[in-house]
């Protein structure tokens, strides 16, 4: 049976809901964020689908088509809205009262209508641009939708049309197809979809977005943005699409050359303004790579009289800004602009203190890489070969140990290792610190006094009270000896922090934390400033006699905290193991038996014997064992920049040279 419906036009006012409408259960389905979009349509192109209708108690019910009945109400009650009123008429179809089936109308009407396919949603919202000449604004009024949205939609359907039927016949899923819309051009879509697929093999859209990648770099990524000018200027090909942002530079190649062109420019300036010796440039700073790189870092100095002058007129304006960024009534851009000219002027201040030696600039440099978006300099390396003396070369470069060009046999600390054993060296005076509040109350007391008190020179650069734990970065910090760690572990957890509760303001924090014992302060005290230590090795007693002299205080012996284990053995040659066995240790008869097994066997003979010192042992071999460590991390040792003082070599005929 077919049922004819009667068109004929309604006003707006004189509608009203249906109880037979499916969808009369779900209000929700009337909120204004489900229905925004209908709205916004309706109000650019009119009401293309008209209402069904059916004449209740002497009005026209909507039995189908309440969610256009609804943003129709809404366009009314929209001032803004223009052309809407309770009298506007739309078109409607009217049921016959005496149907039996409104329900099964209702359903119909809602169950029928198959979903829009996306593709085709896509490649629609692509023909307004092409072929219509909107513009994603216009799009995004007409469907009530975000210009973002838009733009999104838009690139999809400007896929190859290959790519798209491949996507229509499920060939490959609707995500991979998005993928392709990394860049513009149809050509090198199609070039890599035929590349990827020529083997038949499954096609995912992380493999389509990288191969895509070395088809050039976005105008939107950070770094063609940064290239961009110069890579136009020298006619670079770049593949415009529709919308700026997602346009590409097609000559990946040219993209980088310029690029490294710019950080080597960067790199240079650097160069010249600190007086280094060298200067590079990478893409991306390779930590690997670097790992055999040294670093030098400045070291106080003692301002000369322009120098202190400058430095006095930094602190009198900080002491003005400060007071200017007190005000409560300050706005936030100015209150930043006040913090950064700070951080500027502190930063000035710090380089009038701190210089580098004369020796480490005439064998360092600068490596400028991209990095967050932008150049990152890393100044102060030093390369491998820079690292030993050079061969006859008195008084040039020298290892991070500072000893002399090695022999075949002689120790030597790679700069890798170096570094791990500052870490190391740092977290074992951290523990020694935790474990004597009272000293390390006073040092820290006497630094935050001094700093602001006395000339600006800082007392030392040791520790940094700045109310910021330190990052260890450490190459293989799971397989360290842990002494240090559960030392301080202990020493936190015998805290009194009952007054760190983050449920009470400030103010309240504060006073119950100015209620504590002297003693319980001390720890606090001492466990915050042991948690600053910086990675380095036994302080030079010219260049920082305030440290060097605390060290011996509170750490006499680093082998309260710390071990030598199996981690750093691995590190050390064969030679090596043999030569401290056999002279530091004076286990030379073991020495010459082990100089036939490999170096695993070797380096567990050496754990196990640091780990609990063997019965068979001598007093003198026992306190060996007790004592030794690498001679930099030792606080008694020689400082950083001398060359350490080595055992003297065996002579070819000893039992342990012949051995090794």
């Amino acid at each position: 049976m077919t049922t004819s419906f009667t068109p004929l036009t309604v006003a707006i006012g004189d509608l009203v809901p249906h109880s037979a409408n499916v969808r009369s259960n779900s209000p929700e389905t009337y909120d204004l964020e489900n229905i925004a979009h209908l709205k916004a349509s309706i109000a650019v192109l009119g009401l293309l689908q008209p209402l069904l209708v059916q004449m209740l108690d002497g009005k026209y019910a909507v039995l189908a088509g309440g969610r256009r009945h609804a943003a129709l109400k809404e366009l009314i009650a929209d001032k803004a809205s223009k052309g809407f009123t309770a009298k506007t008429k739309v078109d409607c179809r009217l049921v016959p009262e005496e149907c039996d089936v409104t329900t099964a109308l209702s359903l119909a009407e809602n169950i029928t209508q198959a979903p829009m396919n996306a593709i085709d949603e896509f490649e629609a919202f692509a023909r307004m641009m092409e072929v219509d000449g909107q513009t994603p604004e216009t799009i995004a009024k007409t469907f009530g939708t975000t210009v973002a949205a838009v733009k999104g939609r838009l690139r999809y359907g400007l896929i190859h049309p290959d790519i798209r039927a491949a996507a229509r016949a499920k060939v490959i899923t609707l995500d991979t197809m998005k993928a392709f819309a990394e860049h513009p051009s149809q050509e090198a879509q199609r070039e890599v979809f035929e590349a990827l697929t020529k083997d038949g093999g499954y096609l995912q859209a992380y493999t389509v977005r990288q191969a895509l990648k070395s088809r050039g770099v976005q105008v939107s990524d950070d770094i063609g943005a940064f290239v961009r000018e110069d890579y136009e200027a020298r006619g670079g090909a770049v593949a415009a699409d529709l919308l700026e942002e997602h346009s590409v530079l097609e000559d990946a190649a040219l993209v980088e050359t310029i690029l490294l062109e710019k950080l080597g420019a960067a790199a240079e300036e650097a160069r010249i303004k600190l007086r280094f010796a060298w200067a590079d440039a990478m893409v991306r700073y390779d930590y690997a790579t670097m790992a055999d790189y040294g670093r030098v870092y400045p070291g106080p100095v003692e301002p000369d009289e322009t120098a202190q002058k400058r430095i006095d007129e930094i602190t009198a304006e900080l002491e003005k800004l400060q007071l200017e960024m007190e005000d409560e009534g300050l706005e936030d851009g100015a209150y930043n602009a006040l913090y950064e000219r700070v951080d500027a002027l502190e930063e000035e201040a710090r380089d009038l203190q701190e210089a580098y030696s004369a020796e480490d600039l005439a064998r360092s440099g600068v490596i400028a890489s991209w990095s967050g978006g932008q150049v990152t300099l890393h100044v102060g390396l030093v390369r491998p070969e820079d690292t030993v003396k050079k061969e006859g070369a008195r008084g040039s470069s020298a290892s991070p140990t500072g000893e002399e060009a090695p022999d075949a046999g002689e120790i030597t600390y790679p700069a890798s290792l170096a570094e791990d054993l500052k870490t190391e060296r740092a977290m074992a005076l951290g523990a020694a610190m935790a474990l004597h509040p009272e000293a390390t109350l006073d040092l820290t007391l006497f630094k935050l006094v001094s700093d602001v008190l006395a000339s600006g020179m800082s007392v030392t650069q040791a520790i940094k009270i700045d109310a910021r734990k330190e990052y260890r970065s450490h190459a293989k910090m799971d397989e360290i000896d842990e002494t240090s760690l559960e030392q301080v572990a202990a020493a936190h957890e015998a805290l009194d922090l009952s007054w760190l509760d983050d449920a009470r303001a400030p103010a309240d924090q504060f006073a119950a934390f100015r209620a504590l014992e002297a003693g319980e302060k001390a720890k606090l005290v001492a466990y915050a400033t042991a948690s600053t230590t910086q990675s380095c090795f036994t302080r030079d007693r010219q260049r920082d006699s305030l440290m060097h002299a605390f060290e011996i205080e509170i750490m006499p012996d680093i082998r309260a905290h710390w071990t030598p284990n199996a981690a750093l053995f691995n590190r050390f040659k064969k030679a090596w193991l043999l030569k401290i066995l056999g002279e530091d240790l004076g286990l030379a008869q073991e020495a010459v038996t082990l100089a036939s097994s490999s170096k695993k066997e070797i380096v567990a003979f050496c754990d196990k014997l640091f780990a609990e010192p063997f019965a068979t042992l001598t007093d003198a071999q026992r306190a060996a064992v007790a004592a030794w460590c690498p001679p930099m991390m030792q606080t008694a040792g020689a400082a950083c920049d001398e060359a350490e003082p080595t055992a003297e070599a065996p002579q070819p005929d000893s039992e342990v040279a012949q051995a090794a």
